[in-house]
């Protein structure tokens, strides 16, 4: 757990720096915004291939894969010391999108080796300290990549990014795990496979309501997301820097999240977990929309910080526990898919609904959706077989 985690602390860092980083410089080599927003969405987009990439993950041993991913991308990100001008923008965008893709791919080998090594009883603990150890770096990274783009340009920030890939490959090639080369049967094509990650998904009664509920989470955080220059300018009266200030405290609550996730896992099923995360998150967008005040605002933040991940990681950690063991891959990365893809979605939805509608009004009724779906979650039926203690069998 030691060794993972430090490689999750590690690389975490670098893909912060760079995705701060990437926007700004776009912006200060062609000053399109358009282009600026482009760069965070080259990232984003092969989540949306999740269910093709993630049969990779269950094809071969997950430990050496990571090591490879992640060599690979130290091995890549040295070539954007050649963009230093407009014109070679594409070369910016064409590693992001690479990038994007390895991390599709890592997440998916991750989550897939956690379940094989990690004892069914520690998955919450487990996946809770990953989560606050992301969202560590992200209180760190920013500040540091800022610093150092002002300082020497985007190309230090890309170096850094490589050397954290190349300590995370040196720590995961380290960890003390014993894999065995995943078992196969009869042969299928890429897309059978693929198909069969989505199938299982769909065909779970403890994964398919926690997919669902972690989508509508991501739905409506778009929309929160989009809203949060209206709730800092109308609202609040202060520069859109001050949004910085909000995301920082959430970013606390995040970190918050993690460590107390593990002890809740214990007690409670991981749909308790996500409907209570729901709650949280809905009443806390509603307040911050509905009191412009600063102290609201920004006990709402963190609160929605730590309401937010509590969906985010019950949904992880019952994939982990329900998927079968040759296709932790496969349906990690079709959830994964599932979960984020509406996130993008709603935060273009989010910016034509706040040209017509009141943010005072949009994010409150946003809440009432999100109580809705809390308590949707909690009347669904428990699967035959689920323990009151929050731990389904494994298999």
């Amino acid at each position: 757990m030691r060794w993972y985690l430090t490689g999750v602390v590690v690389s975490g860092f670098g893909t912060t720096a760079m995705w701060l980083v990437s926007g700004v410089w776009v912006k200060s080599l062609t000053g399109s915004d358009s282009l600026a927003a482009l760069a965070a969405f080259a990232l984003w987009a092969p989540v949306l291939l999740g269910p093709l990439l993630g049969p990779l993950a269950d094809r071969v041993r997950r430990r050496p894969l990571l090591v490879v991913l992640d060599l690979a991308m130290a091995c890549l990100l040295p070539l954007l010391l050649w963009v230093e001008s407009a014109d070679r923008v594409w070369l910016l965008f064409a590693v992001l999108v690479l990038y994007g893709t390895q991390g599709a791919v890592h997440d998916a080998a991750e989550q897939a080796l956690v379940s094989s090594v990690v004892d069914g009883r520690r998955l919450g603990t487990f996946n809770g300290l990953r989560m606050t150890a992301n969202e560590s770096m992200k209180l760190i990274a920013p500040l540091a990549a800022a610093g150092l783009f002002a300082a020497y340009g985007g190309g230090t920030v890309a170096l850094l990014d490589a050397a954290s890939f190349a300590v995370a490959a040196a720590v995961f090639a380290l960890m003390p795990v014993r894999e065995a080369r995943p078992a196969r049967a009869a042969p299928r094509s890429w897309w059978g496979e693929t198909a069969e990650g989505v199938r299982l998904l769909r065909g779970s009664r403890v994964l398919r309501p926690l997919v669902a509920t972690g989508a509508f989470t991501m739905l409506l955080a778009g929309v929160n997301g989009a809203a949060i220059y209206a709730v800092v300018d109308r609202g609040l009266g202060q520069s859109p820097a001050y949004a910085g200030v909000l995301y920082a405290v959430q970013g606390v609550g995040s970190v918050l999240a993690g460590l107390v996730t593990g002890p809740l896992l214990r007690r409670i099923p991981e749909r308790t977990l996500a409907a209570a995360g729901l709650a949280l998150f809905a009443v806390a967008m509603g307040v911050r929309g509905a009191l412009p005040y600063e102290a609201t605002a920004l006990a709402a933040s963190a609160v929605i910080g730590l309401g937010m991940p509590w969906v985010l990681v019950a949904v992880m950690t019952a994939v982990q526990r329900e998927a079968p063991a040759e296709a932790v891959g496969r349906v990690a990365a079709s959830a994964n898919t599932l979960v984020m893809a509406p996130n993008a979605l709603a935060i273009a939805a989010g910016a034509g609904l706040l040209a017509v509608t009141d943010v005072r009004v949009l994010l409150p009724l946003l809440a009432a959706a999100g109580l809705v779906g809390s308590c949707t979650l909690l009347l669904t039926t428990e699967p035959a077989g689920a323990r009151r203690t929050g731990t389904y069998p494994r298999r």
